[in-house]
Parts: structure tokens; sequence; C-alpha cells
């Protein structure tokens, strides 16, 4: 499907996995009789009813069962189907770590996880739905592709790619309805490469996920106070896109990393693991969990409490700047 500013309207209204499982996987099973499509008992709030409804053959509904569910997502790659397979991140990354990291990235299954609620967009379930180390856990596996958009049109974009990738995927979407929107228009989307948002020479900011829109307001903010910060969305953790790294070390005084996610073992981290291998890089300031869970609310109050909200955000970068 094209992207048009009507498309990119109707996706905002959905959000990224009502996007995905509304237009995604119908456009993509219109074109491919190999689809199939699993799902752990979450096919209503995932907005699947669709798609449902005019593909059931391509549907498998495995019940609350995430770890066999990864276990027949094997078996069906073995046999040639294209498979995607969805429930919570935070299920998908704890509870069905053994079976990904066996069945599918072990013997590179051409499967497409998607973990849907990912951060803390269930926030007021508690820790227990939180999904802030899943990046960690997925980006260790090898052979596993770890995508994380930023908003609708990009989960969009990053959903298409990732089907046309031959092997496991691991792809990382918010749950809330009425994302934020980050693209207007139509855009390259490559997995592997970030995507430079503004410019600006004081510090860059990399962010990922939901986090690059707080990133670029963040950034409005610091430019009424005369501090212009570059913004670049990491949508691709793994793999890492190394070139576009080490050009904003080799400009940037600063570097700022921002995640809905623990700053141990995240997109900060996978950063901070390549520029370490580098002589004279700029120092980097970690945003996102801080090695901790923090009390249940509203999904920006957390964003709050963990300094990763805008406001935070924009407070941190000028503290850090000493400005």
């Amino acid at each position: 499907m094209k992207v048009t500013s009507g498309n990119i309207r109707a996706w905002e209204r959905l959000g990224q996995k009502g996007t995905v499982f509304n237009y995604g996987l119908i456009d993509l099973a219109s074109e491919n009789d190999n689809i199939r499509v699993l799902c752990a008992d979450l096919s209503y709030l995932s907005g699947m009813d669709k798609f449902i409804r005019k593909y059931p053959d391509k549907f498998l509904q495995v019940g609350i069962a995430e770890q066999n569910m990864m276990g027949i997502a094997a078996g069906l790659a073995m046999e040639g189907e294209l498979v995607i397979t969805s429930t919570y991140c935070s299920f998908i990354a704890v509870r069905s770590l053994e079976q990904i990291r066996q069945n599918l990235s072990n013997t590179k299954a051409n499967v497409k996880v998607i973990g849907t609620f990912a951060g803390v967009v269930s926030a007021k379930s508690g820790v227990s739905h939180w999904a802030t180390e899943d990046l960690a856990f997925m980006r260790a596996l090898p052979n596993l592709t770890v995508l994380s958009p930023a908003d609708s049109t990009e989960a969009y974009k990053a959903f298409n790619a990732a089907c046309r990738l031959d092997g496991p995927v691991y792809i990382r979407l918010s749950g809330s309805a009425n994302c934020p929107v980050v693209y207007e228009n139509d855009y390259d989307f490559e997995i592997g490469k970030l995507v430079k948002l503004r410019e600006g020479s004081a510090a860059a900011i990399i962010s990922t996920g939901l986090m690059v829109k707080e990133s670029l307001l963040a950034a409005d903010l610091l430019s009424e106070k005369g501090i212009e910060c570059a913004v670049y969305d990491m949508h691709t953790i793994k793999p890492l896109d190394k070139e576009g790294l080490s050009k904003i070390f080799s400009k940037y005084p600063m570097i700022v990393t921002v995640e809905e996610h623990n700053i141990v073992g995240g997109m900060g981290s996978a950063v901070a693991e390549f520029k370490s291998t580098l002589n004279n890089t700029p120092r980097q300031v970690f945003l996102g969990f801080n090695d901790c869970f923090t009390e249940a609310g509203s999904q920006k109050y957390i964003w709050s409490l963990a300094g990763i909200s805008h406001e935070e955000i924009a407070k941190r970068i000028s503290k850090e700047l000493e400005i």
C-alpha cells in the first residue's frame, strides 16, 4: 500500500499494532498465499479481527500458550511458510525466550515475532505486563534482526521490510491507539540505517520507539533556550548502523541515547558497545529506566519518573551541557 497523508492519519488513530494488523497483514496476505499468523489469545486486543474475517484459513489461535506458539511457528516455517506470531512484548521476551532461542534464532527460521504493548504502555497493569528488558534479551540472540519503529507509519514500513527478509525478526510495537506522528510524509526506510530528523550541533539525540517523538519535542524545548540538538531515529537495534553512528561520533561533542527500556543492555548499550571500539568518541548520556522498576500509573507518569518525558529529557540535556 502506498503511504499517503490520508493513510498516515488513519494509522495514527489505529496506533502501531492496529496499523500492522489491519493494513500490513492484509496487504501481505493478498500477495503471499504462504503466510500464517499465530496469536496467543490476543487477536481482539491486537486488532486482528478484519484479517481473521478475510483470511480465516491463514490464522491460528493458540491460546495462552506463548512458548508453544514459538514451536508451532518454527515448524510451519520449516515447511516453507512465512510465519507471523504476536503477543505482549513482555511474554515474548521473558516467557518465550528459550523457545525463541532454540527454535527460531538457532535454526534461522523465517518467523516474524511481533511484540505488542512495548515499554510501559500497559502501565497500570504493573511490571508483569511491562517490557523494559526485551531489547536486551532479543539483541543478544544470534541471527535475529531487532526493529523498534517510531510511529505507525514506520511500523507499517518495518513490518513490510521484515517480511521481505529471510530469517527471524523481532518487531517491538507500542500498544496505544492515537500514536504520535513522527513521519508526516513518505520516506525511505531501510533496515539497519539511522534516520536523521532534525539538525543541531550541541548534541545528538539518538532515540528509538516512542522516544523519538519525545526527543523531537525535547529538542523544541531546548531550541527555545538557544540549544540546538540533532535528533536521530534508531529504528533498527540489530544490525547496528555502524557507518551512521561513526559519522555521528565524529560530529557531535555529546550524544544522548533515549529509550523506553532499561539502560542496561538496551539500545544505548548497543551504541556504547560499538563506540568503545573507536578512538576519540564523544561522551554518552543514557536516558531510560536506570536499572529499576517504578510504581504503576499512566504511561506518561512513568515516563516522567524515569526521566524520559520530553520535559525531563530537555532538563537533563540542558544540565549535561551546563547551560
